[in-house]
């Protein structure tokens, strides 16, 4: 009796097995080639990328990888495959108006999670544009004007099933736009209006440290408005500040980087911006991420410059590239890329500018930005190399469903 149980229940838990491996949705795209962007830069020719529930399983050459069988293989030998585009600086993410609540000059309990979108229109063209991950952030009106969310542009009904990570940066702007704040502040009264939210803020955080670690009897009142500033201090997530010339972005450095220890990511950092290169390359946490304008007229050089280039001859190396979209429509992120090699910069590293750089920057390339096993299966098939503008994205796969098809309904 009891060796006929065993057999029973050998055959119960082969019977699961199987039907979980059956139930297992593998998917195989043979293609030209594979630019990885992983941590070895490869570049694979005739290759393959097998997709298993979402998550990439296997990558190489298509004679040294073995397709699982029962695998759908998508045949596209002429197309090149590539990470899906990041964009860290977007506001098509959700309902526009929701995102530019100026009420305060800093707004630390506002967020952008209630105003998400997630099957907009504007999805639906940056997916045809290779755009599979945004960072939908407040606007720039004042200098703190709350946390965004770092979504993916699937046009699923869901925003759970669209949301990565919320909150996915905190929006701080130094200058510029912030000026105009209902009777005009200078950068004095920022600077200091700014300093001072974020010490309450790290006070806050300290007094709720000090007693999770036992160090105080009670506990301090809860504040929602510096509860999620907490993630920031403990380096989790990120600040991502509207910065732009040298003056405003050494600030930047100095005060958010550096005063109160923030992973800081450098938005715009435009017009002559690139001469604090030296001071962000000695904080290697900092991540640049350069745009929408890509050329400068120097006027003590008499001359045009390109953004990126003079960052990158800077020694930047933790270098992107942003749309800021609406202000550049969010699918041309890639021809900002273009555009920034036409200045000077080199394609390659554009590429990694708009796919691992803003992954790392955002702190996900654990998910998203290159072709590794094991992280979420987003890429898009390209008729060649997208930082040529005669490219065209002709398939965009998320989390392994096809999600754009040029064939089926060609956006562009």
């Amino acid at each position: 009796m009891r060796t006929c149980t065993w057999i029973l229940l050998a055959l119960f838990i082969v019977t699961s097995a199987s039907d979980l491996f059956a139930a297992a949705e593998v998917h195989a795209y043979r293609v030209g080639k594979v630019v990885t962007m992983d941590g070895d830069d490869r570049v694979i020719n005739n290759a393959i990328v097998i997709v298993t529930d979402g998550k990439i399983t296997a990558v190489g050459r298509s004679r040294d990888v073995e397709v699982p069988p029962g695998a759908t293989v998508i045949e596209k030998p002429q197309l090149w495959l590539v990470p899906g585009m990041v964009e860290c600086h977007n506001h098509t993410g959700g309902s526009s108006p929701d995102l530019h609540d100026y009420i305060y000059l800093t707004n630390p309990g506002l967020r952008t999670l209630e105003a998400i979108v997630p099957d907009g229109v504007e999805m639906e063209r940056a997916r045809a544009g290779g755009v599979t991950t945004v960072l939908t952030i407040p606007g720039s009106g004042n200098n703190m004007s709350g946390f965004g969310t770092i979504l993916k542009t699937a046009g699923t009904g869901s925003v759970e099933e669209a949301v990565l990570k919320a909150p996915g940066s905190l929006k701080i702007a130094q200058a510029g736009n912030p000026e105009r704040y209902f009777y005009g502040v200078g950068r004095s009264f920022m600077n200091f209006n700014t300093r001072q939210t974020l010490r309450k803020a790290m006070e806050y955080h300290k007094a709720m440290t000090a007693w999770e670690q036992g160090e105080l009897a009670e506990e301090p009142p809860k504040d929602l408005h510096w509860e999620e500033f907490r993630a920031l201090f403990r380096r989790e997530t990120v600040a991502s500040v509207h910065t732009q010339i040298y003056q405003v972005l050494m600030t930047t450095v100095k005060m958010v980087a550096g005063e109160f220890g923030i992973r800081t990511v450098l938005d715009h950092s435009t017009f002559d911006a690139w001469k604090v290169a030296r001071l962000v390359n000695e904080d290697q946490s900092i991540y640049t991420i350069n745009g929408p304008r890509q050329l400068h007229f120097d006027r003590t050089q008499r001359r045009i410059m390109g953004n990126a280039a003079r960052w990158w001859q800077g020694g930047v190396r933790q270098l992107g590239i942003n749309t800021d979209s609406p202000v550049v429509p969010q699918e041309e992120l890639f021809y900002q890329a273009s555009m920034a090699c036409y200045y000077g910069w080199t394609p390659y590293e554009a590429l990694k500018g708009v796919t691992r750089i803003p992954a790392e920057a955002l702190m996900m390339d654990h998910r998203l930005g290159s072709i590794t096993v094991g992280l979420d299966a987003d890429f898009c098939l390209w008729t060649g190399d997208p930082i040529d503008p005669r490219s065209s994205c002709e398939m965009t796969i998320i989390d392994g469903h096809v999600t754009y098809d040029a064939n089926g309904k060609r956006v562009f």
